[in-house]
Order: C-alpha cells, then sequence, then structure tokens
C-alpha cells in the first residue's frame, strides 16, 4: 500500500512539474500581451497567475516568477526582473494558499476567488510601489499606480471567470 502512495506523489509531482512549465510559458505570454503606459506597460500575466494559482496553489510561485521575470528580459526591462521575480511569485504563493484554504469550501468559492485576486494584486501593486520609489522616486511610483491597478482589475476580471470555464484534470 506504500509502494501505491509513493506512485501517486511521484505523479503528482510530475503533473505539477509539468503544469507549471505550461503555466510559465502562459504567464510569458500573457505579459507580453501589453499596453504600453507611462512607466511600463499594463499586460494579461497576472490574469495567467490567478489561473495559475487556482490549479496549483502555491506552487504558483514558481511559474508567475519565472514566467513574468523573463519577460521583463525580453520587454528590455533588466532593472525589473528581480524585482518582478520577488513581487510575481509572492503573488502566486499567496493567492494559491488562500486557494489551498479555501479547498472544499464551495460555500464561497466566488468570494474566495476575488479575495485570492484582491490579496496578489494589492501585493503587485505595493511591490512596484515600494521598489519604484528606491529606483525612481515617490512621484515617478506613484505615477504607476493607477496603471498598475488597472492591470490588477483586468487580471481578476479576466482570470475569475476562466477558473469556472477551464477544467484541469486535478492529480491526487
Amino acid at each position: 500500500m506504500s509502494e501505491n502512495k509513493g506512485k501517486n506523489t511521484s505523479k503528482r509531482t510530475l503533473w505539477l512539474i509539468a503544469v507549471s512549465g505550461i503555466f510559465a510559458a502562459l504567464v510569458f505570454i500573457g505579459t507580453q500581451i501589453r499596453f504600453p503606459t507611462a512607466i511600463g506597460y499594463i499586460n494579461f500575466g497576472d490574469a495567467v497567475i490567478l489561473v495559475a494559482s487556482y490549479f496549483i496553489g502555491p506552487v504558483a510561485f514558481f511559474p508567475a516568477a519565472i514566467g513574468s521575470a523573463l519577460s521583463d528580459l525580453i520587454a528590455g526591462y533588466p532593472m525589473y526582473i528581480a524585482p518582478t521575480f520577488v513581487i510575481k511569485g509572492i503573488m502566486g504563493v499567496v493567492a494559491g494558499l488562500i486557494m489551498l484554504k479555501a479547498k472544499g469550501k464551495n460555500f464561497a468559492s466566488f468570494i474566495i476567488r476575488v479575495i485570492a485576486a484582491a490579496a496578489a494584486e494589492l501585493i503587485m501593486v505595493g511591490g512596484y510601489f515600494s521598489f519604484e520609489t528606491v529606483y525612481y522616486d515617490v512621484a515617478a511610483a506613484a505615477g504607476s499606480v493607477p496603471f498598475n491597478f488597472i492591470q490588477a482589475g483586468a487580471a481578476a476580471v479576466v482570470a475569475i471567470p476562466l477558473t469556472y470555464a477551464i477544467r484541469i484534470k486535478k492529480q491526487k
């Protein structure tokens, strides 16, 4: 019996690695779909991070951090690679933990998804504000806040319905 449990654990681990790789690629692609702003750009990568956190829980750290940081590298924002890795990774962990805690609690599934999205997106807005305050100045950082909130809202509006529409067989 314990041998069978080991096979299930290995199967689950392989599934998480494969799905994480797919989500990292999707985060990268979503981040490449962007609309320029005064300081950077608005993108759909956060929507993919939220969807990933719903399906793979806190393991969403990896696709969120890797896909987003690679996107900054390709987009020509090298100074953002490290902060993006940390900020987006924490977004994935926090949203994933909220989803994990809510597992099996169908009474407020929609509310939990909204809370997870709001928590993750507040981390994004606050994280970039903090970084930009140090890298640029407070005025420049404050100037990016409205655009980051627009990105956050768009991510939630896109991601929450997608978590209902997409069916991914979860491995146990």
